[in-house]
């Protein structure tokens, strides 16, 4: 068996891509191309990490591969779930666009709204 190196890894083949901007995160859908020229589907979660100002930021990512002879049931199911959350709850509002401005006010609102619970264990009691 021969050895190879990591740099001999290379990334599967992006075919398509979709991106969905929702809030602090990001979900790519990217269709990558497998050594056998079969299409799947990998779904990337992507945060971005609170840090210091002069930082570069980190992204926290987390993936999903959705191969093909699953994309039925995995529609079905997602479907399923969707219908019983809006039964339950009701369809959502559109979510409003993310702009950087928007995202350093609710950053500074977490801050603000977070010291108290810093100051007490059980922050999350209500006093009366």
């Amino acid at each position: 068996m021969e050895n190879r190196s990591f740099e001999d890894k290379k990334e599967p083949e992006i075919v398509y891509s979709h991106s969905v901007k929702a809030g602090k995160r990001i979900y790519y859908l990217d269709v990558k191309k497998a050594r056998n020229e079969d299409l799947y589907l990998c779904i990337t979660e992507s945060k971005k990490k609170q840090g210091l100002e002069d930082e570069m930021p980190q992204f926290e990512k987390h993936k999903v591969f959705l191969y093909r002879e699953d994309f039925d049931h995995f529609k079905e199911a997602l479907q399923d779930v969707i219908g019983f959350v809006e039964g339950k709850l009701g369809k959502m509002e559109a979510r409003p666009e993310w702009t950087p401005e928007a995202n350093r006010e609710e950053a500074t609102q977490e801050t603000a709204e977070s010291e108290p619970k810093k100051k007490s264990l059980f922050g999350f009691i209500k006093k009366d």
